[in-house]
C-alpha cells in the first residue's frame, strides 16, 4: 500500500477537516450548517461531505437492520430526507433476502442503483455458508485465468469471503459490512471497514478505573494490586469495581462506630435506638454503652423541685450566684426574669442578656463622617488614609502628607492623598510611586539619536562623546565636528606636499605631472574641496607619439564622504562642467561629449550620467551606493570630444575619493 498523502489548507490538513465533519455526523448535527474550523472552501466541502456520508450511512444500516428484524418497511411511511434514504436500504435488502430465499443469486444486470445494487447483493449472500462464497473444483485450465478470485465453472467466477462480483462477473470487490450493518460490533463500538474484513473500534473510552484489553473490553484495574491506591499504613486496600476502598485495620467493639478516619466513635444508642429503655425509664448514654434510671419528676426552665421533692416552685434568678444580667437591672418573673439594660444596650428575649446596640449600624452616615467602628456599649470614629479625625471626634481633617518627606525628590499635597514628582531627568518608580529613578536617555527608543557618536548616561542626565581624534563636541553638545586640521596647522604634511582635511583626518597630498605635461598654476599648501590640479599636454614638436596621444590634459580633485547612514537615493559628488553646447553644431558637424568611469568604483558605487545645464553638457558623478570606511579610492573619469569624425581627444579626470568611518 503508497504511503497516505495528506493535503494541508494553512494550519488544517483535509483529514482534520473530514474528522470533523464525522464526529458532528455522529452527533446528528445538521450538515448543512456546520461551523466552519477553516476560511477554505474546500474544508468546508470535506466537512459536509463526511458529515453526509456518517449520517447515510447511520440511516441505511437503520434500514438494513428494519428489514432483517422485521421483514418490511411500511413503518417507513414519512416522505423525509431522512425515512429516504433509510427506506430505500430497507426495500433493497428485502429484494436481496426474497432472491436468498428462493435461492436464486441475486441478478447483477438489474438497474437499480449502485448503493441499492450493493445492499441487495449483500442481503442475498448474508448467512450464507462460507465454503459457498468461495467454491472450488474447477482447475485453472478451465476458468483460464478469467476470475479475480476463484472459478466455479466454466463461466462462472465467485470470490473469497468479504469480497462480491462485480457487474463484469469476473473482478471481485470488498463488501462494506459496516454500511451494510453485517457487522457484530457491539453498542459503543464503531464498526471500520477493512479490505475483506472489517475491525471495531470503540468510540468510548473505559472511564477512570479501568483499562482497555487487547480484545476491545475495558478491565477493571485492581489499584491494591498495582500498588497506586492512597490507602494510608492503618487502612487495608480493597479493590471494588472502577474503584477501591480503604479500610481501617482496628476493628471497633460494640457500642462504637469507626469514622472514615478509622477512629472509633461512641454511639449514643438514647438516641440511634427507639426506646432502648422501659416504660418510666430515662435513658444515660455511656462511654461504649448506655444506662436506665427510673424516672423522677422534672421540673422546667426557671423552676426547681421543692424541699419535699413533690412539686416545682419558681426560681428567683435575679437573686441566685450567677449573674445573670451581668451588672445590669434584672426582674424576677414567674418562670424567668428579665433584664433591666444600661444605656447604648438593648435586652434580647431569646438569649435572656442585655446585649450591645450597634450605634454604627443603626445610623449609618450620621455618626461619623467617615468610618464608624463599634465598641461595647458605644462607637468611635475613624479616617480613611489621607485625613485626620477633627477635634469633635466625627469629622476628618486633611492630612498633610508631605511633612513627613514621603517623596524621594518633589511632593504636592492634595486632598485625602499626596503626589510624588520628580526633577528632569528622572521618572517616578512604578512600584511604590514614591522614588525617583534616574532616566537612562541613552536606552530610550530615540537614544541612539540623542548623540552622533556615543551617548554617556549620567544621573539626571546625559552627555555626549566623539571619536578621540578627528573630531570635537559641537557647541548643542550632541553632534561632532570635525577638526581641519589643514586650518589648525595640527598636521604632519611636508613642504613640497599638499594638506587636504578629511572627516575625522586629513591627507598628505603631493602631485607630479606625467612626461610631457606641465602643471597650471602653483600648488597651494592647503587644498579645498573644489580645488583641482591640472597638467596639460605639452609635446616637443619632433614628438610624433605625443602628437598622436588623445588625451590633452590629466586633473586631479578631491572629496572627502561619510559613510551614509540611511542611503535613500543617489548623491551627487562631482560636476565635470564642459564649454561644449548641447546638439551645437561646427563646421564639420555636430559635436558631442561623452562620459566615462575607466577605473577605482569600488563596489560600483558610482556612476556618471550626463546631462544639460544653462545650454551646455555637464557630466554629474553620483554615488549610488553606500560604502563603508574608512575607504580610499581614485576614481579615474574620461571626458572624450566627440565629432562625426570621430574621437577629437579626451580629457583624463582623477577624483580622490576619501570615505570617513563615520556617517558625521
Amino acid at each position: 500500500m503508497s504511503p497516505a498523502v495528506i493535503i494541508y489548507l494553512g494550519q488544517i490538513s483535509i483529514e482534520d477537516c473530514c474528522k470533523d465533519g464525522q464526529k458532528r455526523g455522529r452527533d446528528n448535527e445538521d450538515c448543512a450548517s456546520l461551523p466552519l474550523i477553516s476560511e477554505s472552501t474546500t474544508c468546508r466541502i470535506v466537512q459536509e461531505q463526511c458529515c453526509v456520508t456518517v449520517l447515510e450511512d447511520n440511516m441505511c444500516t437503520t434500514g438494513i437492520n428494519l428489514a432483517k428484524e422485521q421483514g418490511a418497511c411500511d413503518s417507513l411511511f414519512t416522505n423525509t430526507c431522512e425515512t429516504k434514504t433509510t427506506k430505500m436500504c430497507c426495500d433493497c435488502c428485502l429484494l436481496g433476502k426474497t432472491a436468498q430465499d428462493q435461492g436464486l443469486p441475486f441478478d447483477n444486470s438489474l438497474s437499480v442503483g449502485y448503493q441499492c445494487g450493493l445492499v441487495s447483493r449483500a442481503c442475498s449472500v448474508d448467512g450464507v455458508p462460507d465454503n459457498q462464497t468461495a467454491p472450488t473444483g474447477q482447475t485453472d485450465d478451465e476458468c483460464e485465468g478469467k476470475c479475480a478470485h476463484s472459478c466455479v465453472s466454466k463461466d462462472t467466477c465467485a470470490c473469497l469471503k468479504g469480497f462480491k462480483l462485480k457487474p463484469d462477473g469476473k473482478s471481485c470487490e470488498d463488501i462494506n459490512e459496516c454500511l451494510l450493518g453485517a457487522s457484530n460490533c457491539r453498542g459503543g463500538e464503531r464498526c471500520i471497514n477493512t479490505e475483506g474484513s472489517f475491525r471495531c473500534q470503540r468510540e468510548v473510552s473505559c472511564g477512570t478505573g479501568y483499562e482497555l484489553t487487547d480484545n476491545n473490553n475495558c478491565k477493571d484495574i485492581d489499584e491494591c494490586e498495582t500498588g497506586i491506591h492512597n490507602c494510608g499504613p492503618e487502612f487495608e486496600c480493597q479493590n471494588t469495581q472502577g474503584s477501591f476502598r480503604c479500610i481501617p485495620k482496628v476493628k471497633c467493639g460494640d457500642g462504637y462506630i469507626q469514622d472514615a478516619l478509622g477512629n472509633c466513635i461512641d454511639i449514643n444508642e438514647c438516641v440511634s435506638q427507639a426506646g432502648p429503655c422501659h416504660r418510666g425509664q430515662v435513658c444515660i448514654n455511656t462511654v461504649g454503652s448506655y444506662i436506665c434510671q427510673r424516672n423522677s419528676v422534672n421540673c422546667g426552665r426557671g423552676y426547681h423541685l421543692n424541699e419535699d421533692g413533690t412539686r416545682c416552685v419558681d426560681i428567683d434568678e435575679c437573686k441566685g450566684p450567677e449573674k445573670v444580667c451581668a451588672g445590669h437591672g434584672c426582674i424576677n418573673q414567674v418562670g424567668s426574669y428579665r433584664c433591666e439594660c444600661e444605656s447604648g444596650y438593648i435586652f434580647n428575649s431569646i438569649s435572656r442578656l442585655c446585649e450591645d446596640i450597634n450605634e454604627c449600624r443603626h445610623y449609618p452616615g450620621r455618626l461619623c463622617a467617615h468610618k464608624c467602628e463599634n465598641t461595647l456599649g458605644s462607637y468611635k470614629c475613624s479616617c480613611t488614609t489621607g485625613f485626620k479625625l477633627a477635634a469633635d471626634g466625627r469629622n476628618c481633617d486633611d492630612l498633610n502628607e508631605c511633612e513627613s518627606n514621603p517623596c524621594s525628590q518633589e511632593c504636592a499635597n492634595v486632598y485625602g492623598s499626596y503626589q510624588c514628582y520628580c526633577r528632569r531627568g528622572y521618572q517616578l518608580s512604578d512600584i511604590d510611586g514614591m522614588t525617583c529613578e534616574d532616566i537612562d536617555e541613552c536606552a530610550l527608543p530615540t537614544g541612539g539619536h540623542i548623540c552622533a557618536y556615543r551617548c554617556h548616561n549620567t544621573p539626571g542626565s546625559f552627555h555626549c562623546s566623539c571619536p578621540v581624534s578627528g573630531y570635537t563636541l559641537a557647541l548643542n553638545g550632541r553632534s561632532c565636528q570635525d577638526i581641519d586640521e589643514c586650518v589648525t596647522g595640527t598636521h604632519t604634511c611636508a613642504e613640497n606636499q599638499s594638506c587636504f582635511n578629511v572627516q575625522g583626518g586629513f591627507r598628505c597630498l603631493s602631485f607630479e605631472c606625467p612626461n610631457n605635461y606641465r602643471r597650471v598654476g602653483e600648488t597651494a599648501a592647503r587644498l579645498e574641496r573644489s580645488d583641482t590640479i591640472r597638467c596639460i599636454k605639452t609635446c616637443q614638436p619632433s614628438d610624433v607619439a605625443c602628437v598622436l596621444d588623445p588625451t590633452h590634459s590629466v586633473s586631479h580633485t578631491f572629496i572627502s564622504l561619510p559613510t551614509f547612514r540611511d542611503f535613500t537615493k543617489p548623491e551627487e559628488i562631482v560636476f565635470l562642467r564642459t564649454t561644449v553646447p548641447a546638439y551645437g553644431s561646427y563646421h564639420l558637424g555636430s559635436y558631442d561629449v561623452k562620459f566615462d568611469i575607466l577605473e577605482g568604483n569600488v563596489d560600483n558605487a558610482f556612476d556618471i550620467i550626463k546631462r544639460v545645464e544653462n545650454g551646455m553638457y555637464v557630466g554629474v558623478v553620483r554615488q549610488v551606493r553606500s560604502l563603508i570606511g574608512p575607504l580610499t579610492t581614485v576614481l579615474k573619469l574620461s571626458m572624450r570630444n566627440l565629432t562625426t569624425q570621430g574621437d577629437s581627444g579626451q580629457n583624463i579626470i582623477n577624483v580622490h575619493v576619501f570615505v570617513s568611518e563615520f556617517w558625521f
